[in-house]
């Protein structure tokens, strides 16, 4: 055997190899996760949120939610906030020097007037402009804080020095909750029967897009119309519903989405806040906080909520979409970069033995492994050295494990939560499944390549992420 044909055989077999096991860690997380949701949705069966909503031993709450430039839906998210159930609670918009009309807006709606408040000043922010609330006492619960630009990462910041509460929620302003979000939350907060300090929960994030809003409220549930929204609404399926759920089961959650997670203010003050230096924030806290935790031998859990609990609107452009995914992108790789020390180190258990080299090999390799793949199929085919035979056939390995795999997660929404109740609504998402591989997938490749190539260049900014906002429901 000649070197060439070395190389091709070395390339062409480790590439199916890595495919290989990465399908059958997803097999895993996707069986792994039926006993959990099967554990979760028993349990709660017999919860009674309607006394929890009502009784005054629930956990203190702050809600923070940075807003900047959210002038198309910051009215109604607010109002979505105000209006859950739960008894103990107060909610801080943090304005990030938004160049719109989103604080003046809030000021004439909810009656806003400067107050005294002053803010702690455990974790350094940018300066504070103001602090305002409402002379309605309707909405004696709401907080607007007004700041110099600084990013998601320093708006959530102050949000904490501003928090009055045990634990902190942090939602991005463009979601919608689910009434009883709260309750379902922090119920793992409430448990008795746990020996481990709960440091941080998260839920299950949906898309809004072509749902029915009404004074704050999803009335009704609809798939998504738009190309994107729905490829998205899959994904979600996918991440949310089989992916988090295992790793929750596990003990070896590193993502509670930036959208909703609660967490213990103790430890978040502890641990440092959000990381001002990168783009990923959310993740980072996550393992900056388990960090924390396991390097003082502190006994502790992040826990995980399956139920549908916040709504959000997903990008509907390419353009959109691709400044989200590169972000995303940047913000894995410099959480991996600055957590390195955990990489396979016993020390820090099941956090460093399997979820730290997951995400390095599975979430961070990924991308950049299928596309020099493609690259690399596209030489050979050139050069006329393409075994075609064993192409076609891995292709239509891949291919059928995909579809599969994402079925798979429409059938557990469907024995679950069931939130798309109509045939056609199914078929729909079956048919995503089918055509995803060819077009939402490649371009969710290209993007984080892009965001590969951003981070080499050093780019910091988000990129302008506009809304359409929520439509609401038709005659109201």
């Amino acid at each position: 055997m000649n070197i060439s044909q070395f190389l091709i055989n070395f390339f062409t077999y480790t590439i199916f190899l890595y495919a290989v096991v990465l399908m059958g860690f997803s097999v895993f997380i996707a069986i792994y996760s039926i006993g959990e949701t099967k554990k979760h949705i028993l349990i709660n069966s017999f919860t009674d949120y309607t006394f929890l909503a009502k009784s005054d031993h629930t956990p203190s709450l702050s809600l923070l939610a940075p807003a900047y430039n959210e002038s198309a839906t910051v009215v109604e998210n607010v109002r979505s906030l105000l209006s859950i159930h739960y008894n103990n609670y107060e909610v801080i918009i943090i304005n990030d020097g938004s160049k719109d009309d989103s604080l003046q807006k809030l000021i004439d709606v909810y009656d806003l007037v400067l107050t005294d408040r002053v803010a702690d000043t455990a974790i350094q922010t940018k300066p504070i402009r103001g602090i305002y609330k409402s002379r309605n006492p309707v909405y004696q619960k709401l907080l607007v804080v007004d700041k110099v630009n600084g990013g998601k990462a320093d708006a959530l910041n102050v949000g904490i020095n501003v928090s009055a509460n045990r634990y902190i929620v942090c939602i991005d302003v463009d979601c919608i909750l689910e009434q009883d979000a709260m309750l379902k939350l922090t119920k793992p907060f409430l448990d008795n029967d746990r020996n481990k300090r709960v440091i941080a929960t998260g839920g299950v994030v949906r898309i809004a897009n072509s749902c029915e809003v009404k004074d704050g409220k999803i009335v009704k549930v609809n798939l998504p119309k738009e190309f994107l929204p729905r490829m998205q609404t899959l994904e979600y399926l996918r991440a949310f519903i089989l992916g988090r759920m295992a790793w929750s089961r596990l003990n070896g959650l590193l993502l509670i989405s930036g959208a909703f997670g609660a967490f213990d203010r103790e430890i978040a003050v502890k641990a440092g806040g959000y990381d001002h230096s990168t783009v990923g924030e959310d993740m980072e806290l996550v393992v900056r906080m388990r960090r924390y935790m396991e390097e003082h031998n502190l006994p502790y859990e992040v826990a995980y909520i399956p139920d549908p609990l916040c709504w959000t609107e997903a990008p509907a452009s390419f353009k959109i979409l691709g400044r989200q995914r590169n972000r995303w992108t940047r913000g894995t790789i410099e959480t991996l970069k600055m957590h390195r020390v955990m990489f396979f180190n016993p020390r820090y258990g099941i956090l460093g033995m399997l979820s730290y080299p997951y995400w390095f090999f599975f979430e961070f390799l990924a991308p950049l492994i299928e596309f020099f793949g493609c690259i690399f199929v596209l030489i050979l085919a050139v050069l006329g050295l393409m075994n075609w035979t064993f192409f076609l056939a891995l292709f239509l390995f891949v291919y059928t494990f995909a579809v599969l795999y994402s079925s798979f997660a429409i059938l557990m929404e469907v024995m679950t939560f069931n939130q798309y109740k109509k045939r056609r609504e199914i078929f729909g998402l079956l048919l995503v499944a089918m055509i995803e591989p060819f077009i939402f997938h490649p371009f969710v490749v290209w993007s984080a390549i892009r965001g590969n190539i951003d981070l080499i260049r050093k780019k910091k900014s988000w990129g302008e992420m506009s809304r359409q906002g929520f439509a609401p429901k038709p005659g109201a």
